[in-house]
Protein backbone atom coordinates (compact mmCIF):
# COMPACT_ATOMS: atom_id res chain seq x y z
CA UNK A 1 0.00 0.00 0.00
CA UNK A 2 1.35 3.41 -0.96
CA UNK A 3 1.93 5.92 1.76
CA UNK A 4 -0.07 9.17 1.48
CA UNK A 5 1.64 12.47 2.02
CA UNK A 6 0.13 14.52 4.80
CA UNK A 7 -2.40 17.08 3.61
CA UNK A 8 -3.09 15.38 0.29
CA UNK A 9 -6.39 13.72 -0.43
CA UNK A 10 -7.27 11.03 -2.91
CA UNK A 11 -8.90 12.48 -6.02
CA UNK A 12 -12.66 12.00 -6.35
CA UNK A 13 -14.21 11.23 -9.67
CA UNK A 14 -16.90 13.75 -10.56
CA UNK A 15 -19.74 12.30 -12.56
CA UNK A 16 -21.72 14.54 -14.90
CA UNK A 17 -25.40 14.90 -14.07
CA UNK A 18 -27.65 12.91 -16.39
CA UNK A 19 -29.77 14.89 -18.83
CA UNK A 20 -33.46 15.09 -17.89
CA UNK A 21 -35.50 12.97 -20.28
CA UNK A 22 -39.16 12.56 -21.01
CA UNK A 23 -40.55 9.36 -19.56
CA UNK A 24 -40.41 6.73 -22.28
CA UNK A 25 -43.61 5.01 -21.24
CA UNK A 26 -46.04 7.94 -21.13
CA UNK A 27 -44.28 10.68 -23.12
CA UNK A 28 -44.61 13.09 -20.21
CA UNK A 29 -41.81 15.19 -18.76
CA UNK A 30 -40.68 13.98 -15.34
CA UNK A 31 -39.32 16.48 -12.80
CA UNK A 32 -38.74 20.22 -12.73
CA UNK A 33 -35.45 19.95 -14.65
CA UNK A 34 -37.08 18.18 -17.62
CA UNK A 35 -40.04 20.58 -17.63
CA UNK A 36 -37.73 23.61 -17.44
CA UNK A 37 -35.48 22.32 -20.22
CA UNK A 38 -38.52 21.77 -22.46
CA UNK A 39 -39.65 25.36 -21.81
CA UNK A 40 -36.15 26.79 -22.20
CA UNK A 41 -36.27 28.19 -18.67
CA UNK A 42 -34.74 27.47 -15.27
CA UNK A 43 -36.45 25.10 -12.80
CA UNK A 44 -37.23 28.10 -10.56
CA UNK A 45 -39.11 29.81 -13.41
CA UNK A 46 -41.01 26.60 -14.19
CA UNK A 47 -42.05 26.32 -10.54
CA UNK A 48 -43.17 29.96 -10.49
CA UNK A 49 -45.21 29.42 -13.68
CA UNK A 50 -46.80 26.37 -12.04
CA UNK A 51 -47.92 28.59 -9.15
CA UNK A 52 -49.62 30.88 -11.68
CA UNK A 53 -51.50 28.02 -13.35
CA UNK A 54 -49.16 26.05 -15.60
CA UNK A 55 -50.54 22.48 -15.92
CA UNK A 56 -48.24 20.24 -13.88
CA UNK A 57 -49.32 17.07 -12.11
CA UNK A 58 -48.07 16.65 -8.54
CA UNK A 59 -47.47 13.09 -7.36
CA UNK A 60 -46.22 13.53 -3.83
CA UNK A 61 -42.67 14.79 -4.20
CA UNK A 62 -42.59 14.17 -7.94
CA UNK A 63 -44.02 16.29 -10.72
CA UNK A 64 -44.79 15.59 -14.36
CA UNK A 65 -46.29 17.43 -17.31
CA UNK A 66 -47.42 16.64 -20.84
CA UNK A 67 -45.46 18.55 -23.51
CA UNK A 68 -48.66 19.24 -25.50
CA UNK A 69 -50.37 20.79 -22.45
CA UNK A 70 -47.34 22.97 -21.71
CA UNK A 71 -47.19 24.18 -25.31
CA UNK A 72 -50.91 25.00 -25.24
CA UNK A 73 -50.59 26.80 -21.87
CA UNK A 74 -47.62 28.91 -22.97
CA UNK A 75 -49.57 30.18 -25.99
CA UNK A 76 -52.87 30.86 -24.27
CA UNK A 77 -51.43 32.28 -21.05
CA UNK A 78 -49.82 35.14 -22.92
CA UNK A 79 -53.20 36.08 -24.42
CA UNK A 80 -52.29 34.99 -27.90
CA UNK A 81 -55.02 33.83 -30.24
CA UNK A 82 -52.67 31.28 -31.83
CA UNK A 83 -50.77 29.00 -29.41
CA UNK A 84 -47.00 29.28 -29.26
CA UNK A 85 -45.15 26.28 -30.64
CA UNK A 86 -42.13 25.04 -28.70
CA UNK A 87 -39.72 23.56 -31.23
CA UNK A 88 -37.88 20.29 -30.76
CA UNK A 89 -34.59 19.30 -32.37
CA UNK A 90 -36.07 16.97 -34.98
CA UNK A 91 -38.56 19.55 -36.33
CA UNK A 92 -38.34 21.65 -39.46
CA UNK A 93 -37.88 25.17 -38.11
CA UNK A 94 -38.00 26.76 -41.56
CA UNK A 95 -41.53 25.42 -42.10
CA UNK A 96 -42.54 26.73 -38.66
CA UNK A 97 -41.10 30.16 -39.48
CA UNK A 98 -42.98 30.29 -42.80
CA UNK A 99 -46.21 29.32 -41.04
CA UNK A 100 -45.68 32.03 -38.43
CA UNK A 101 -44.98 34.69 -41.06
CA UNK A 102 -48.08 33.68 -43.02
CA UNK A 103 -50.15 34.00 -39.84
CA UNK A 104 -48.81 37.50 -39.16
CA UNK A 105 -49.44 38.60 -42.76
CA UNK A 106 -53.03 37.30 -42.68
CA UNK A 107 -53.63 39.04 -39.38
CA UNK A 108 -52.19 42.30 -40.72
CA UNK A 109 -54.55 42.21 -43.71
CA UNK A 110 -57.50 41.63 -41.37
CA UNK A 111 -56.49 44.64 -39.24
CA UNK A 112 -56.33 46.93 -42.31
CA UNK A 113 -59.93 46.23 -43.34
Amino acid sequence: MAKQLSGSRPKRKIRPKPEPKPSSDSGSLQGWNAIAKFLGQTPAVAQRWHESGMPVENRGRRVSAAPEELTRWVGTDAGKSKPVHIAREQENLLADLKEGLAYVRRRGKDDNK
